[in-house]
This record gives structure tokens, C-alpha cells and sequence, in this order.
């Protein structure tokens, strides 16, 4: 029988209620929900940093709690989810108190975590791993700033392992997108894990749901046709052969089409030959897209290679302090005035002993946003000006924040939108992108009862 899995979130912050209307709407086996990105792993890095008991998606607290209807409704559903972000253990404990309010204690839940490799860095380092920069190609010894967070991505055999104790919720840390899809797809076929091609269908189609209603019609260069208001997640219908068919629940907005589904594929992916993932490297130009009725699309086709030997590592770093300001600015000579005002600031901030390390001067509207073009329309009379400083001293930011509200008397006439307040400093987490060989990294999976979390 074909594998239904859908996906009802595709980034800490989506749609609340699309989870809960997705299972109301369309039965599935499987529901994924996707929190994780790195700017959110670094979010979730503060939050942990915090407070030691946070650092997981709350919202998937609010979401469960939308969903235990439809849990003791549809007794084969099982929840796969990377909620558990930077503490997938306070995650199942927050979710083990939901359960336990509507009498489902005895639920298995299952975490699998063991890519938090923070507190192992010297270990790892010391066995000769240099974790360089993929970008820069500069080593991690060189790096001379507090390291905040270290996580590999993981796998999909960890999440089939849970599966196959029993477990109906499983909630990792960081795993690769796709093997929210993969682990569930390769635990019910009993795929080996070298069954390449196989894992690469798989792959494909965790790589067209992961963003949620992005294949679905968000993003969509004809948006302007579709229902984007009331649009339906995605569901793949996964086959034994790993082929994949994309769908939506009927009477939902939104579109599947070969145009929809063909722009997700290409997202995000870097070299269509070689899509990387801890479960496969898989071959995307081997993929066909074949309409096979209304609101869905097949793709079939995919070829896999063996998974590379290392897993890619998200690693954060503290890189001092940023604040970012907007004010309105109008007038006929909106775009020039604005772009002075931001000069002014920074005159300011110097003028009181601070040069700032880094600034950004923005005028929305004005075309500074389009890439090759800066030049503003001669009818413009408004643009929203933002002005944004990082540095690594925080008392050189919040003087920079100071700074904005002095411009509506002491500067040039027509601003406002003052009125939100000063901007506030915080502290930036930068990103470095790095490798870790597989044995070095210790994957761990516990399932236990809802009441024993």
C-alpha cells in the first residue's frame, strides 16, 4: 500500500493551524513538520544560552496540543518532527505534559539526538579533524571568537530505528530536511541502507515537501491565479520503488503543477548531479515530472550514489553586537535625504568615539534591494530608510540606536516613524559551515512512554 506522508510546516514560524487542518482534511501516515534552518538554530543557540531548558520550537508545543484530536482519532498516524532544535529532550518534555492533559500517557515518544557537538569540539579537533570553513577554507583553531553552537546533520536510520521501537512521535535535533521523509519511507519499505536509488526517491520527494507550501504554489511565479490564503500542504504518496506523487488535500488553494513542484525541486540544492544529504547522494538530473491528474505530479526516476563520508556541521559563533533602525522619509528628494540621514548617524556615532566595524545604508523603495540597480524612480516620494551597524562593542551599538531619534529635530524635514522606539542591540551569531567525519559523531535513540518524560 502506498506510503502517505505529508508536511505541515516548513520553517519555525509557519502556519499554526496547517498541521491541524492538513490531518482534518486528508488522512496520512506520516505528518513532518521542518522547524529547523540555520539562521534558526542560531535563534534557538540564544535561547538556549538563556535560559538551559528552552532551545527547542515552541510552537510545535501549541501545534501538538491542535493535534491530539486527530491522534486518538487516527490511530496509524505518527508525528516525525526536528522540533527539538538545540534540546530535544526539554522538547519531549513539554510535549509529554500535552499528551498527558488529553490521557494519552502511555504514547511512545521517541528522541534522537547526538548532533549537538559542542561539548565534544576538542575532543573531535584533537583526532586531527580541522573543521574548516567551506567557504573560507580557514580552520576552526584559527577562529578566534566564542563557538555558541556545533550540530551535525544527521541522518534518516536514526528516525527508522524509533519507528521500528514503537515510537509515534519522534523529535529530533538537527537532521538533514529530506530524512524527515526518508527515515519514515525507509522504516515501512524495509529499504537496506544502501538501496541508493531507492533512498534517492525518497530523498526527492523530502526535498519537495520539507518547505511546506512552497511546492504547493507559495513562491509561485503565477501566484496571482491560485487561492495562496487558504493554500494546502503537501502530501507525498511514496511508492515501494521510491517514485513519489505530490498531491494536496481536495478543496484546498494553492496548486500542485509540473511549474510548482519543478521550482521546489531546483531549491536550494547546488549541484543538481550531487545533492548531498547524510542518506544518499543523490542525482537530480535523472528526475522526471509527470502530471498523473488534477493537483498531482509524479516525480520518478531519481538515481543515488553512495552517502559521503562526512556529515556537514551548522557551527555558530558569537561575532559581537548588531542593531538595525527604520525611519519614513518623504519628500521629492526622498531617496537622497534618506541616504544622508544615514551618513549622519554614523558622522554622529564618530564624532562620540566609535567607528563602527560594519554598516549597511538601505532605502526601501528605492531599488537598493534589486541587484545592479540603484537608481530611484523620478516619481518616488517616500522610501523607508534602514540603517543597520554590527560591531563587537556593545556600548558602540546602543550608541549607534541612540541615534536615530535625534534626527526628527536635528535633521532634514520629513521623517517620521519614530514612534516604534530605539532599536535594540543584540548579540550576532555568525555562521561556519564545516564537515565531521561520520565515526565521529555518536547518534543516540530513547523511546519512552509520554509519562515517563
Amino acid at each position: 500500500m502506498t506510503l502517505r506522508i505529508a508536511n505541515g510546516a516548513g520553517f519555525l514560524g509557519d502556519n499554526l493551524d496547517a498541521p491541524r487542518r492538513l490531518v482534518e482534511s486528508s488522512e496520512v501516515d506520516y505528518l513532518t513538520l521542518e522547524y529547523l534552518a540555520e539562521l534558526t538554530m542560531s535563534i534557538l543557540a540564544r535561547s538556549r544560552q538563556k535560559d538551559p531548558a528552552a532551545g527547542y520550537a515552541k510552537d510545535f508545543v501549541s501545534v501538538l496540543r491542535s493535534l491530539c484530536p486527530a491522534l486518538v482519532d487516527q490511530a496509524k498516524l505518527k508525528i516525525v518532527t526536528n522540533a527539538g532544535g538545540m534540546n530535544p529532550r526539554g522538547c519531549a518534555q513539554a510535549i509529554a505534559k500535552v499528551l498527558a492533559e488529553t490521557g494519552m500517557t502511555d504514547t511512545l515518544i521517541a528522541v534522537v539526538d547526538g548532533d549537538d557537538l559542542l561539548p565534544r569540539l576538542a575532543q573531535i579537533q584533537m583526532t586531527g579533524s580541522a573543521m574548516h570553513n567551506l567557504e573560507t577554507g580557514q580552520s576552526l583553531a584559527e577562529l578566534q571568537a566564542p563557538i555558541v553552537s556545533a550540530n551535525a546533520y544527521l541522518g534518516a536510520k536514526p528516525i527508522a530505528e524509533a519507528l521500528a521501537a514503537g515510537a509515534r512521535i519522534v523529535i529530533t535535533g538537527r537532521v538533514a530536511d529530506a530524512s524527515l521523509t526518508v527515515g519514515p519511507a525507509a522504516h515501512h519499505y524495509r529499504w537496506s541502507w544502501d538501496d541508493w536509488d531507492r533512498l534517492a526517491g525518497a530523498s526527492v520527494a523530502g526535498h519537495l515537501i520539507e518547505c511546506g507550501a512552497q511546492v504547493t504554489g507559495g513562491l509561485y511565479r503565477h501566484w496571482h491565479d491560485l487561492d495562496l490564503a487558504h493554500v494546502g500542504y503537501p502530501i507525498a504518496e511514496i511508492a515501494e520503488d521510491g517514485s513519489a506523487t505530490i498531491t494536496k488535500a481536495a478543496g484546498t488553494g494553492g496548486a500542485v503543477n509540473r511549474r510548482t513542484v519543478a521550482e521546489q525541486l531546483v531549491y536550494e540544492i547546488g549541484d543538481p548531479a550531487h545533492y548531498l544529504t547524510p542518506d544518499v547522494d543523490v542525482d537530480f538530473t535523472t528526475v522526471e515530472l509527470n502530471v498523473t491528474g488534477p493537483n498531482r505530479v509524479t516525480a520518478s526516476g531519481a538515481t543515488g550514489r553512495p552517502a559521503p563520508d562526512n556529515y556537514k556541521v551548522s557551527l555558530a559563533y558569537a561575532a559581537g553586537f548588531m542593531a538595525s533602525g527604520q525611519l519614513l522619509v518623504y519628500g521629492d528628494d526622498c531617496a537622497a535625504k534618506a541616504r544622508a540621514c544615514g551618513a549622519m548617524i554614523f558622522d554622529r556615532v564618530a564624532a562620540a568615539g566609535f567607528e563602527i566595524e560594519a554598516r549597511n545604508i538601505e532605502c526601501l523603495g528605492a531599488n537598493d534591494a534589486v541587484p545592479g540597480l540603484r537608481s530611484a524612480p523620478d516619481s518616488l516620494r517616500e522610501v523607508m530608510l534602514r540603517v543597520t551597524a554590527r560591531d563587537a562593542r556593545r556600548e558602540a551599538i546602543e550608541r549607534f540606536a541612540a541615534e536615530f531619534a535625534p534626527l526628527i529635530t536635528s535633521g532634514p524635514p520629513g521623517l517620521a516613524g519614530y514612534a516604534s522606539g530605539r532599536p535594540a542591540a543584540r548579540a550576532v551569531f555568525a555562521y561556519w559551515p564545516t564537515l565531521v567525519l561520520r565515526g565521529l559523531v555518536q547518534t543516540r535513540v530513547e523511546v519512552r512512554r509520554a509519562c515517563d518524560w
